[in-house]
């Protein structure tokens, strides 16, 4: 686009421009974009929310149940031993975290780079990053053996006048993820509100108009209250933003702090904070996939959406697998005969399985995303998301347990057999999260609205087939009154 006035290009340039990659498809104006989310939430239950709720509400007491044992007999239910102290409960947490990064870079990262492709799909991640991160959440509490002491986790004054060992990175990932979750509830809360707005003015029932009301705050579309939502969604985002970066980054230093072999490395940072938006690509993808085939949103969710975020995974992936080998190099030049050791029996010792495994789904799967049939085709990416996910749970079994298994001595080796309350856990977390998001796509608007409005042609002042001061009228009302247009 010439840098020039927009208005100078010959018309049938502009429209060329504007409709080479449209946003929203179908030719949806603000009213239709309205009907579509806010007739998933208003429409009746459907029988199949219901039966799928019921699975994931089983998963969720599953959870429950397994918890409750662990509080009653203790953490030796677990699988963990000598050397072997962490097992698949950090695994468990920091695949959880890894998932809910891809919900703030959407929302985040991508708001200030303006990449108005994250419109349709930043509500839905946003919401899964709250719901990883409670899942995520589970596992650092009930750890501590004694769940009723977890408040010590926490520096507030207790009777004892005993304080957190500020220097150790388990007590950095407190800080880190409470913040962490904090500052997503408020940018998710914040982004919601005009929508809420919407769903309060177009609800049929006198229950329904006062919970949406409670939550929308008082919004009615003014110029005043724009400029507000703005401005404090602009805050959030620059907040979030290093958030994306430093959580990960600190998750990282519960391993490269230390001096196991395996662990004991710089490159952790930046992998794990790779591996991170890549996991959470995926687990976003699935969702994602389902949602708008399930709920008829393909005008929204577009196949352009999906390809973008398969670029992403590509990207993410192969940097990935470059840490992977990195690792293999820097144990080689290292001359570290421990090092050697570590990364030598990750590749063909007890655990070659699962490293293989890891392999396969995160480095050779994604490079299938370099074919533009295959990164468009719907069944082959979602079967790449669920592949990636599972190769993402894999690179922290792996990087946990075979570094801790074989330790320095050979006297004290072991190998790790989980049992049935580590997989009951670690399954009823899914629980938990697929719970919440079931409710989520139910009760609120799965698409933001108001930000999917701003990107349709109607909001452009220089509209093909309209005037100046017609298509500055539609500007107008796509900043300012856009939301609730259709509904007073």
């Amino acid at each position: 686009m010439s840098v020039l006035s927009v208005n100078e290009l010959p018309n049938d340039e502009l429209r060329e421009a504007i409709e080479r990659h449209p946003q929203i498809l179908e030719g949806r104006d603000f009213h239709g974009i309205t009907e579509d989310v806010a007739g998933v939430v208003e429409r009746k239950t459907p029988p199949l929310w219901i039966i799928l709720l019921g699975l994931t509400g089983s998963m969720l007491l599953i959870l429950l149940g397994s918890l409750t044992h662990l509080f009653s007999e203790g953490i030796g239910v677990w699988g963990n031993n000598h050397p072997v102290g962490w097992a698949w409960d950090i695994t468990g947490f920091v695949f959880w975290i890894g998932i809910g990064h891809a919900g703030t870079l959407i929302s985040a990262i991508l708001f200030l780079f303006r990449q108005k492709w994250r419109t349709s799909i930043n509500r839905a991640a946003e919401a899964m990053t709250l719901f990883a991160v409670a899942a995520a959440g589970i596992y650092p509490a009930v750890h501590v053996g004694r769940i009723w002491f977890a408040y010590w986790l926490f520096p507030i004054p207790n009777q004892m006048d005993v304080w957190q060992n500020f220097r150790s990175p388990l007590l950095w990932d407190v800080f880190a993820v409470s913040t962490y979750g904090t500052v997503s509830l408020l940018f998710w809360y914040v982004g919601l509100v005009p929508d809420l707005a919407t769903m309060r003015d177009r609800a049929k029932t006198r229950v329904r108009q006062i919970v949406y009301g409670i939550f929308a705050l008082g919004w009615r579309g003014s110029h005043r209250h724009w400029l507000n939502y703005e401005k404090a969604y602009l805050i959030l985002a620059g907040l979030s933003t290093p958030l994306v970066l430093s959580v990960h980054t600190i998750v990282s230093f519960d391993f490269a702090v230390s001096v196991i072999p395996g662990w004991h490395t710089t490159i952790f940072p930046p992998y794990f904070v790779a591996g991170a938006v890549f996991s959470g690509f995926a687990m976003v993808m699935t969702l994602m996939i389902i949602c708008r085939k399930a709920f008829g949103l393909q005008h929204i969710v577009t196949i352009r959406h999906l390809e973008n975020m398969n670029k992403i995974m590509l990207a993410t992936g192969s940097i990935v697998g470059y840490a992977y080998a990195m690792e293999f190099f820097i144990a080689w030049y290292s001359g570290n005969e421990f090092e050697r050791f570590t990364f030598v029996n990750r590749a063909f010792g007890p655990y070659a399985w699962a490293y293989w495994i890891m392999v396969t789904c995160n480095v050779i799967s994604p490079q299938l995303f370099w074919f533009k049939k295959i990164r468009t085709s719907i069944p082959a990416m979602f079967v790449i998301t669920i592949f990636v996910n599972i190769g993402m749970w894999f690179e922290r079994f792996v990087i946990i347990v075979s570094s801790l298994a074989n330790d320095f001595l050979p006297s004290s080796w072991s190998y790790f057999h989980p049992t049935i309350i580590d997989i009951s856990t670690f399954v009823g977390t899914f629980g938990l999260f697929f719970t919440l998001f079931m409710l989520f796509i139910r009760f609120l608007p799965m698409v933001a609205m108001a930000e999917v409005k701003g990107v349709l042609p109607d909001a452009d002042p220089h509209q093909p087939g309209h005037d100046r001061a017609h298509g500055a009228a539609h500007a107008h009302g796509a900043a300012h009154a856009h939301v609730h247009a259709e509904a007073t």
